[in-house]
């Protein structure tokens, strides 16, 4: 079996394989590219798994007028760039001793001690430069199956990263078979060791959480995770019932994953994941929006076309409803509004506390109407 696609055969791919392999060492693509390019979905980060040093690794880049940077050296990574693209060079692992976040590790000349450490048998897949895929733990009827399975023992792995506790969800939700559900002893294992979630820090959670709820359909395994006492560690508060009726009303839509984060709810939501302070503004807008009686024409006004769309969808889907009758052009309606009073109509007759009471009240006034007031209708 073989991959094939133009992120293999470009030069730069291309010319990282030969500066190792032309110096007699192993360079192949491992992970996601190989996954995604059997699976037929876009590639986007090359990761090249060598037996070269990572010392070795830096001598040869120099040598071949190509810019090593050593951005995870002490875990044997080097980021090799290439006509300005990089490439995650790693030297073959062995795990020494593993404390729940990260790995203490040690090199190897061993493919299959390599592919023990990863975390899921489709990610433990590797390709040669010509496209030539090795499988060594037997992962292929895994992925042919879109089944999400942990390689060896799913508690093993766990305790080595609590992480793949939730890329375990993540996963199932962009590669996993929606009809075969979720791999049973992960499950299992992913509830027994849920405690452990605490002892990560909210940033990787929150980048987790983020690519999980950006699946075209996160919401079985965002119901998974809740059965599990997954969500409860990472959410307090968390709710996934509203999440699958939100992805029927998206149709077509985008999928946008703070809008998806707003219909789950709970606590503290912006410090649990260490979201931006714009994203954490936009979050808290979603739900404020969706939990106040303003119509949909009000929201486009206030807010704009996406935010008002978006506090729609969550308000229909937290009710089990459909969205009110002509919502989306009543919002785009609102969006496109114009008050067509400002302080200067109201000056000098009107100061201070007053002129903003004054046209708050005639903005009031005018969106009752429709938009339909004009202004010598509101200074009447």
């Amino acid at each position: 079996m073989k991959v094939s696609g133009p992120w293999l055969t470009r030069d730069e791919t291309q010319a990282v394989c030969a500066m190792l392999t032309d110096a007699g060492h192993l360079a192949l693509l491992v992970g996601g590219c190989v996954r995604n390019a059997l699976l037929g979905m876009p590639v986007a980060d090359i990761d090249i798994a060598t037996d070269a040093r990572p010392e070795r690794v830096m001598d040869l880049a120099q040598a071949a007028g190509l810019r090593p940077v050593p951005t995870g050296i002490d875990h044997g990574t080097i980021t090799v760039i290439a006509g300005g693209l990089p490439h995650e060079v790693t030297t073959l692992r062995r795990d020494v001793k593993t404390h729940g976040r990260h790995a203490t590790v040690a090199w190897s000349d061993d493919l299959a001690e390599d592919a023990a450490r990863r975390d899921f048998t489709m990610n433990a897949l590797y390709a040669q430069a010509d496209g030539t895929v090795i499988d060594p733990l037997g992962g292929l009827p895994d992925l042919e199956n879109r089944r999400v399975r942990f390689v060896g023992d799913a508690n093993a792995r766990i305790r080595e990263d609590y992480l793949r506790i939730l890329r375990f969800f993540r996963f199932h939700a962009w590669y996993g078979d929606p009809a075969r559900g979720l791999d049973a002893e992960g499950l299992a294992a992913c509830a027994a060791h849920a405690g452990g979630l605490p002892r990560l820090s909210r940033e990787r959670i929150g980048a987790e959480m983020r690519k999980l709820l950006a699946a075209p359909d996160p919401a079985p395994a965002v119901a998974s995770m809740q059965a599990a006492g997954v969500l409860a560690q990472v959410l307090p508060g968390a709710e996934a019932g509203a999440l699958p009726v939100l992805v029927h009303l998206e149709g077509g839509l985008a999928p946008d994953w703070r809008r998806r984060l707003a219909s789950l709810g709970g606590a503290d939501v912006g410090q649990a994941l260490r979201l931006s302070k714009a994203d954490a503004r936009h979050l808290d807008l979603i739900r404020s929006g969706a939990e106040s009686p303003c119509a949909a024409a009000e929201l486009g006004y206030r807010h704009g076309q996406a935010t008002a769309t978006d506090i729609v969808l969550v308000r229909a889907a937290l009710m089990q409803s459909p969205p009110p009758p002509n919502w989306q052009a009543d919002i785009a309606r609102g969006a496109s509004a114009t008050f067509p009073v400002s302080a200067a109509d109201l000056m000098p007759g009107v100061q201070g506390a007053a002129l903003g009471a004054r046209l708050t009240a005639l903005e009031d006034r005018w969106i009752a109407s429709g938009f339909t007031l004009g202004r010598d209708d509101l200074l009447a």
